[in-house]
């Protein structure tokens, strides 16, 4: 019987030790711009010792530093030594490094009187706004957009309807989805519920479909297309063709229609014009998000024959540290303790900032070097590129390129991109060298907008002109490239008159 025992062994080993700091620096990365705002509001509403330089006014011996401006130089000493550096991170956040195990015992040996007493002789650093960017009207941030739902129940309010009817029409009005259709669920449930006759409710529904959009309430898309056409008087031959020709209207099939019907395919066609000048979604214009304007986080400017790299600061916090409590760190022990670990989460926090703006503007700067061309030229010159040709460039693990572009934007001379925009596949050529893909869109697009409307091209004969300008490229992505364009097939693009 084997016996049990216990021994102590030594063994040497590595790990991943992912600091708290560490941490929160990678999450900081990653963050869009509106979400960097709303999570540094946030810590100004949780942490004391952090204020925002435009919206406190300065008192005499209070912090005036900027958020990480200055930092960069700076490091905290204590008798001349060097007891706690700007963080960092290992490889620009390559993840598959280690944090040394006494780093939080040297921020723990912080003379947090002398770092405030040097920090408050630093002078802030104004942000750059650009001369270009107009900020909107104050008349443009105050008022609320009318929904579909306020739109359709202000015209029940002012119709003639019962008490039980317009219980009725705010049923139907609440289950209407985006585009102002009655789809999920059936008119008599709702008659149910309000109660209401079947047969007064189907009358109801009728008026409403007349409110304004036109063709809202319907139960469906031959529903919604009839109710306009016989709103506007279209005529018999449209509503015939609503009601049994919708399958040949969608693929275009005119002459198919004018042998069934036994008319000219003239007439056909000047019929299925005005149905496609309906509108298939009616609420649409009342159900959409509202727009989200993109502010970019760097903008690119070109001054003579060199490129350059400028942060926006706009509309960030100005972060600094108050100078109010230098007091409290002497009042005593426990109060000490509460304010240096709140110093402590306030100096890593602007620093992790300042680390994400630096590492942006490094990844920026090496995206305009490698694709110089592009921000000269245009579209049709973005050379192929992944993730790897920027992260070795800049020395950073590709998981941080990754992090850095996604959410990011940049203002060129070319307009406003994404910072991913920038990585494309690369398609073959015969002679020459690679293309990126966003390219190749952009050429099929151009041979699209150079067609004949009458004679549209196959994805085919894209192929063969592609094929003449030296791309080579199957079928099947030039049909995948159209569709992600959103442009339709050649029969649904073909033009008969």
């Amino acid at each position: 019987m084997s016996m049990m025992e216990l021994k102590q062994q030594l063994k040497l080993s590595q790990q991943l030790v992912m600091t708290p700091q560490l941490q929160q620096a990678i999450k900081l990365l990653q963050l869009s711009r509106m979400e960097l705002v709303d999570m540094v509001r946030e810590e100004l509403m949780e942490n004391p010792v952090l204020e925002d330089l435009l919206e406190v006014p300065s008192r005499s011996g209070e912090v005036q530093g900027e958020a990480g401006e200055g930092l960069e130089k700076q490091a905290i000493s204590v008798d001349g030594k060097v007891v706690s550096e700007a963080p960092v991170l290992p490889n620009d956040v390559n993840e598959e490094s280690t944090a040394p195990k006494d780093a939080e015992k040297k921020v723990e040996e912080i003379d947090w009187d002398r770092y405030l007493e040097n920090y408050t002789l630093q002078a802030a650093t104004p942000s750059f706004r650009p001369d270009t960017e107009e900020l909107p009207s104050v008349e443009a941030t105050l008022t609320k957009r009318t929904n579909l739902f306020d739109h359709l129940m202000w015209q029940v309010s002012l119709s003639d309807f019962t008490d039980d009817e317009k219980r009725f029409a705010a049923l139907v009005i609440g289950n209407l989805d985006d585009s102002g259709l009655l789809k999920d669920v059936s008119c008599e449930e709702l008659a149910q519920q309000a109660p209401l006759d079947p047969e007064d409710a189907e009358e109801v529904l009728k008026m409403m479909q007349e409110f304004d959009p036109v063709g809202c309430c319907t139960r469906g898309l031959q529903e919604c297309l009839l109710v306009q056409t016989r709103y506007l008087g279209l005529g018999e031959l449209a509503e015939k063709l609503i009601t049994e020709f919708m399958p040949q209207l969608e693929n275009k099939n005119f002459p198919q229609i004018s042998r069934a019907l036994n008319l000219p395919v003239e007439e056909v066609y000047e019929a299925a014009k005005e149905i496609a000048e309906l509108d298939p979604r009616p609420g649409r214009n009342y159900s959409g998000d509202e727009p989200q304007y993109i502010t970019p986080d760097v903008y690119v400017y070109k001054l003579g024959d060199k490129y350059f790299v400028v942060p926006n600061d706009d509309g960030l916090p100005k972060l600094k540290i108050s100078g109010f409590y230098r007091s409290a760190l002497a009042a005593d022990q426990r109060a000490r303790e509460y304010i240096q670990s709140k110093l402590r989460s306030a100096q890593w926090l602007i620093r992790s900032i300042d680390q994400r703006r630096r590492t942006i503007i490094k990844v920026t700067e090496a995206i305009v070097e490698k694709q110089r061309e592009f921000f000269d030229k245009g579209v049709a010159y973005l050379k192929p590129m992944i993730l790897r040709d920027i992260a070795e460039a800049v020395g950073m693990h590709e998981s941080t390129i990754s992090r850095v572009t996604t959410n990011k934007y940049v203002h060129t001379p070319q307009g406003i991109f994404e910072l991913k925009y920038f990585f494309n596949s690369a398609i073959k050529r015969l002679a020459d060298e690679d293309v990126a893909s966003e390219a190749v869109k952009q050429e099929i697009k151009k041979i699209i907008a150079e067609e004949d409307p009458k004679n549209p091209y196959s994805d085919q004969k894209i192929v063969e002109l592609l094929g003449d300008r030296g791309i080579v490229i199957a079928r099947r992505t030039v049909a995948k490239y159209r569709e992600m364009l959103g442009i339709l097939s050649s029969s649904k693009r073909k033009q008969y008159f």
